[in-house]
């Protein structure tokens, strides 16, 4: 499918706590550095006419206002973990400003989650000022929004199925500690790749650094950004001095360009 060329912009880069983290006087927490402040994970993608969001944050009002998103067409979903989907209830300004539903595409967990989490989104008597999306289910279909194309990729977090996303040639996941080779086979021939690295030491569910960077040179991406980054993992400069060449920390608000 073709895929126009996009702006990917990072909206949040932080593990579930964000940085700092309530309560920390860690040396990355009490840091001056702007590189060092993380709004939990989630990335704008935008073609001429389209723009998306992949997940909506605890942290999704204030991205928003951040990244100066006025035009919004549609929500992505990767799992069902409350720092990806708790701020879904912030939609309803674009509800209001663009007098439309939301397109909101998620897997069956998620779906079923979004049910249970904001019941009165899916109540059979509204009251109004709620959100309206139009809820879609997806599996691995490839498919497409406005003129953006969507390849769902399945990684793994821990037990849980995660939904990575391919949008041309820039490849975003999250929330994983394997990817299946069928997966990485759809992954291969991006330009770009986002993978979440949460610290140095080893992880139940998510990839560390170490695993990060080897996943990285299997699947031979020229450009790699890591994301979902906890304050254990050290202060941006000092880890980004010591990655591979092509290799870099994600931080909130870079922009890629991606064709």
């Amino acid at each position: 499918m073709f895929c126009p060329p996009l702006k990917i912009t990072f909206l949040g880069t932080g593990t579930s706590s964000g940085v700092p983290m309530i309560a920390c006087s860690c040396p990355v927490c009490r840091s001056e550095d702007v590189k060092d402040k993380r709004l939990r994970s989630s990335i704008l993608v935008e073609s001429d006419t389209t723009a998306l969001v992949v997940d909506t944050t605890p942290d999704f009002r204030y991205q928003m206002l951040r990244a100066e998103v006025t035009k919004l067409d549609a929500v992505l979903f990767t799992h069902p973990h409350k720092d990806h989907l708790a701020g879904l209830d912030d939609i309803r300004a674009y509800n209001y400003f663009q007098q439309q539903p939301m397109k909101v595409y998620a897997n069956e967990l998620t779906r079923n989650a979004l049910k249970k989490e904001f019941s009165y989104i899916f109540a059979e008597h509204k009251y109004p000022g709620i959100p309206d999306i139009s809820l879609h289910e997806i599996g691995e279909e490839a498919f497409m929004i406005g003129d953006i194309p969507v390849i769902p990729i399945l990684v793994w977090h821990l037990r849980m199925p995660v939904l990575g996303f391919r949008f041309g040639h820039f490849t975003y996941i999250t929330d994983a500690n394997r990817i299946d080779d069928a997966e990485k086979a759809k992954i291969k021939g991006s330009k770009q790749v986002v993978l979440n690295a949460l610290r140095h030491d080893k992880h139940i569910s998510h990839f560390n650094l170490e695993e990060a960077i080897a996943m990285v040179q299997e699947l031979q991406v020229p450009e790699a950004y890591f994301t979902h980054i906890s304050h254990q993992l050290g202060k941006h400069t000092d880890i980004n001095a010591t990655l591979p060449s092509g290799m870099q920390l994600s931080h909130d608000m870079l922009q890629v360009f991606s064709s």
